[in-house]
């Protein structure tokens, strides 16, 4: 397990010498080897763990992590990037992947929560690699706001781990043990912290009442810090609601599910008039990622686990490859996404950003598709065996509306990109290709028969 850490603490040591961009960038996709043997060589220890839960986020946050790598070869020459900010951004990315790996294999709330708060300190520096008034103001903003999260995470770890103290010690803190003897736990103590810790989770997610800070965030910040947020710090944050769900679910699921489903309707209410009222597209790209994180959170309460992970591991390909694929997009005018996908003298370039922008929509052949088939499916299920079956079918309803009106919104950006605006040639580099090639290939690999039987095993 150790040499998972080697290729972070490689770049934030290397980041203090002359780099190379090649280099640089074959040493942050190294973290893929020791996570494909993670995957299938699995262990269980008191502190760590690698079940078929988070080695499987492990793989597809390290997949990320190749896809940004590539990009940061020639992005520096789009964004006029000096040498001391790409070292800026590597170094913080080592420190960001040493506390993500902590935290995605943690067996432990102390040390999920120690990896997380390494995390959230090295995206602060990671926003701030570009040199503006904005992005510093932003990067305090988050400073602030991860700081509450963060807060309340612990805070509820306190309480959970109050709840199990006298009959556990000190494996109270032990996620495999709290959920054996999930029955026996102070109910009332475990629920408090529950709530509390999942409401920090939430707000880092960008859930309500904080729904404006991230896509603030990632739209200040340079792209490859964007894909960090979007397809692997909130996959390590939701793997935290996951484990946490699943003991809540033995404690008392009706509160688990009365509650997820509240908060998170409230927030998809509020996100989708926002997507609907904004003017920029990265920023639209953004708030969507809070629509995509309250699906997966809804779909996982409902027992709709293989569609969940599907959803999850389509946005964390999607999302990434988005934003990344913003800095060919405005080649030709920042914020101006018009005629956005003309230009190019390959035609594979549009055509592989079209797929991307109508997956997110999850337009078939998209995983996400898919997803939220077998997700609505899950919650007809839990409405079928409610007491308040026309209240779950209302919030069916409800959810699908809403969903609309951002389908909508994705529908004009794409025609927009295609129909509109002038047609100004542009320049794509082969390092820019094969990171769009390492998403595509990702996700159609998600679409394999193979894929979906490995997926809906994982929860069993």
């Amino acid at each position: 397990m150790l040499l998972i850490f080697i290729p972070s603490i490689l770049l934030f040591l290397l980041s203090y010498l002359k780099i190379n961009r090649l280099f640089m960038a074959f040493i942050s996709s190294t973290i893929i080897i020791p996570s494909i043997y993670i995957f299938f060589h699995p262990f269980h220890a008191e502190y760590f763990l690698a079940d078929n839960l988070n080695s499987f986020i492990l793989l597809i946050s390290s997949i990320v992590g190749v896809g940004v790598s590539l990009s940061m070869i020639s992005l520096p020459d789009r964004l006029n990037l000096s040498d001391y900010a790409i070292k800026r951004f590597y170094r913080f990315f080592g420190v960001f992947w040493f506390g993500l790996i902590i935290s995605i294999l943690a067996n432990n709330m102390g040390l999920f929560w120690i990896g997380l708060e390494f995390a959230t300190l090295s995206t602060v520096y990671m926003i701030k690699v570009k040199d503006s008034l904005t992005a510093h103001k932003e990067a305090w903003k988050y400073l602030i706001v991860g700081a509450i999260a963060i807060s309340l995470v612990l805070f509820g770890i306190i309480l959970m781990y109050a709840s199990a103290k006298d009959i556990l010690g000190e494996n109270a803190m032990n996620f495999y043990s709290l959920l054996s003897n999930a029955t026996r736990v102070n109910s009332f103590l475990f629920e408090m912290g529950f709530t509390i810790a999942v409401t920090g989770f939430f707000i880092k997610m960008g859930f309500f009442p904080m729904n404006l800070w991230l896509a603030d965030i990632e739209r200040t910040s340079i792209y490859p810090v964007a894909a960090l947020f979007s397809g692997i710090l909130e996959s390590a944050i939701i793997l935290g609601f996951f484990r946490l769900s699943k003991i809540e679910m033995l404690v008392n699921n009706s509160h688990l599910i009365t509650f997820s489903y509240i908060y998170a309707i409230f927030t998809l209410f509020m996100v989708s008039f926002l997507i609907y009222r904004t003017k920029d597209f990265v920023t639209t790209f953004a708030l969507s990622g809070i629509e995509h994180m309250v699906l997966i959170t809804i779909f996982w309460v409902s027992g709709g686990y293989f569609a969940a992970l599907l959803h999850l591991a389509s946005h964390a390909f999607l999302k990434p490859a988005l934003f990344l694929s913003s800095a060919l997009l405005e080649q030709k005018g920042k914020y101006n996404f018009k005629g956005a996908l003309k230009g190019y003298k390959s035609k594979l370039i549009p055509l592989l950003i079209s797929l991307l922008l109508l997956g997110i929509i999850s337009v078939p052949p998209s995983p996400m598709f898919f997803s939220e088939i077998f997700g609505f499916k899950a919650m007809l299920d839990v409405a079928k065996d409610s007491n308040y079956f026309f209240l779950m079918i209302f919030a069916i309803f409800f959810i699908l509306l809403l969903l609309s009106i951002i389908f909508y919104k994705f529908i004009t950006i794409y025609q927009e990109a295609i129909y509109e605006g002038e047609e100004k040639e542009k320049k794509v580099y082969k390092s820019e290709i094969l990171m769009l090639l390492v998403f595509v290939v990702s996700l159609l690999a998600l679409l394999l028969p193979q894929v979906f039987d490995y997926i809906e095993g994982i929860i069993k």
